[in-house]
């Protein structure tokens, strides 16, 4: 390849790796051209263009895109499906699981889901998912229904697989968790007047000493 087609692929790569926020990395070592372009196909169908590039291009192209997070998944032969904006993550990841199983070579290595670095196993875990259609539709239905069914969708493994989904749950999930309000203050009950005590009886008053007589009068003679 001449230096001229080199700079052509490494920039076109680099402008792919900056405007995809999804992409899946396989290791195509044994399959045969014609099971290559098979594979090409189907993943055109699910919305990705399936790339076999050398890996020194594509280092080359992640260091232009400022992309490096995926030179961990670059070794050996390396083929990258770029999801287009319509494509189905769920869709391009039953693809490369069903050909791996049928043909035993295919090795899928990890890819970008959302901006995040994930493994072979979130890819293959990610297949076993229904479509992206029919996620949205139950996603309606889990919306509309009452809150219990709504949580139980909010803990299945969907939220850890599909950014887009993750963030609407997530919103939801936190009105959900909000506090009600207080209850206000039951008045307390109003304390029972005591009874009152009947009137002591009026003791009866002491009796007077009745007054002295008066001093006898003085005796005639005596001086008064």
């Amino acid at each position: 390849m001449l230096r001229s087609e080199k700079e052509r692929v490494v920039e076109q790569l680099a402008e792919r790796l900056r405007s995809t926020e999804t992409l899946m990395v396989a290791d195509y070592r044994g399959l045969t051209m014609p099971e290559i372009d098979e594979l090409r196909s189907r993943l055109l169908e699910a919305g990705a263009r399936f790339t076999v590039v050398k890996n020194t291009l594509t280092k080359r192209a992640a260091e232009q895109a400022g992309t490096t997070d995926v030179l961990q998944l670059i070794e050996g032969p390396t083929a990258i499906a770029f999801l287009e904006a319509e494509g189905d993550p769920v869709a391009v990841a039953k693809v490369l699981s069903e050909v791996a199983r049928a043909h035993d070579v295919l090795v899928i290595r990890g890819g970008i889901l959302e901006g995040n670095v994930v493994g072979e196993a979130e890819i293959k875990r990610l297949a076993t998912l229904p479509a992206t259609d029919v996620l949205r539709a139950q996603l309606v239905g889990a919306l509309s229904a009452p809150m219990a069914t709504v949580v139980g969708v909010f803990s299945a493994p969907l939220r850890d697989l599909v950014g887009v989904l993750q963030a609407r749950i997530g919103q939801l999930e936190a009105e959900g968790e909000a506090s009600p309000e207080p209850e206000a203050a039951a008045e307390p009950e109003p304390k029972p007047e005591p009874e009152s005590e009947p009137a002591a009886e009026a003791e009866p008053a002491e009796a007077e000493p009745e007054a002295e007589a008066d001093e006898e009068p003085p005796v005639d003679g005596e001086e008064s």
